[in-house]
């Protein structure tokens, strides 16, 4: 029997195994790619300065901000609304660091990932996906696609993005009628490590420094997005610009626009039978405040410092579990509140909200303290 089983190989689960390396632990982790396979894909992640201390702890970031385009550091961030007052802008010399947080393309740290798992002769088992997972007071079984043998284990971490194989798990799940609309978006001059949140008439606007361009992140109306996605570059840029209000830099080009829908789901026990979800199998969130990523790492630490403090054979025992839910209920019920919160009062164009949202964003440029409380919250997080 092994002593923890991941399933899924992505960022959360790969930062899972890392953080277990020094112990003298059975650990196995499953990716459904290829050995040596690449993701097909690439997209942004934003991480905060709380994540980036996680991943040097595992000495991922060094290689990371080694490849080439792979980080862009994020040293301010520009918050204003359209149609009212009010507006901040938190910095990183305010809080004595490099930068608030980082744009990363997926991919590159995903290959700092897998080269850090093999440096650390960590037992990953490629082209396997597991068909359900399910626990009994005593252990846990994994089983698998095809008719390979279940795997048994004290715990099993499910980090799949979806949760979806865990038997009888109970989920919450809020549809919030929105897509987010996603571009690159060329401006003038060249992005300088200042990120751009509007909340504008459609909903929330953000624009990432990435490189030498800008990542955008538009949440609207299924039938608006429809619109702006049929729209020409010059006609979709003088809309986004519209919306973005004089604060923003000007923008010169448009590439690879597409959407996806937006929900808030949640996994109501995330910690039950000797399993426990991670990341996006746990919760997923509205991208509004790029919390998802960042408190998903961020289960994966503490879950991680549960076991290494754990006696072997305590290892996924109710005990255990509860003492890892404890820990990350503050920060995890926060991270999901927070974001909701923000959705349902920034995200929401009625004129009776512009001014208590100016008068928020006015307190919090105005008041330094609480701009620092701030700040470290979405850095750190509140666990």
């Amino acid at each position: 029997m092994h002593d923890v089983v991941i399933v899924g190989a992505g960022p959360v689960g790969a930062t899972l195994a890392l953080a277990l390396r020094d112990a003298d632990l059975d650990i196995v982790v499953l990716d459904t790619r290829a050995r040596g396979g690449t993701l097909r894909g690439d997209r942004s992640l934003a991480l905060s300065h709380g994540a980036r201390l996680i991943l040097e702890r595992q000495e991922v970031w060094p290689e990371l901000t080694a490849t080439r385009g792979g980080v862009t550091p994020i040293t301010e961030v520009d918050v204003s609304q359209s149609g009212g007052f009010g507006q901040t802008r938190l910095t990183a010399a305010e809080m004595g660091l490099p930068a608030l947080g980082y744009v990363v393309r997926y991919r590159a740290l995903q290959s700092a990932l897998d080269a850090a798992l093999e440096r650390a002769r960590i037992a990953v088992r490629h082209d396997v996906s597991a068909k359900s997972v399910g626990g009994t007071p005593a252990y846990a079984a994994v089983a698998l696609e095809g008719d390979a043998q279940p795997l048994l284990a004290r715990l099993v971490a499910v980090a799949d993005g979806s949760g979806g194989v865990v038997a009888d798990a109970a989920r919450s799940r809020h549809d919030y009628g929105q897509v987010a609309l996603v571009a690159k978006v060329g401006a003038a001059p060249k992005p300088d490590g200042v990120a751009w949140e509007r909340f504008a008439s459609d909903g929330p606007i953000a624009l990432l420094p990435e490189g030498d361009h800008y990542g955008l992140v538009w949440t609207m109306p299924p039938e608006a997005a429809a619109t702006r996605l049929e729209q020409d570059d010059a006609a979709f840029l003088r809309d986004l610009a519209h919306q973005l209000g004089s604060r923003a830099p000007r923008l010169t080009s448009v590439a690879d626009r597409r959407t996806f829908p937006l929900v808030l789901e949640f996994a109501r026990d995330p910690a039950r039978s000797r399993c426990v979800v991670l990341g996006n199998a746990a919760q997923t969130l509205h991208p509004v405040a790029a919390q998802g990523f960042n408190v998903g790492l961020r289960d994966a630490y503490g879950l991680a410092l549960a076991v290494l403090d754990a006696p072997r054979e305590e290892i996924g025992a109710r005990a255990m579990l509860a003492r890892y839910a404890d820990g990350r209920r503050i920060d995890r019920i926060a991270g999901i509140a927070f974001t909701h919160g923000l959705v349902e009062i920034f995200g929401r164009d009625f004129a009776m909200l512009r001014w208590p949202r100016g008068l928020a964003l006015t307190l919090l440029d105005a008041v330094p303290p609480v701009k620092r409380a701030f700040s470290r919250a979405m850095m750190f997080g509140l666990g």
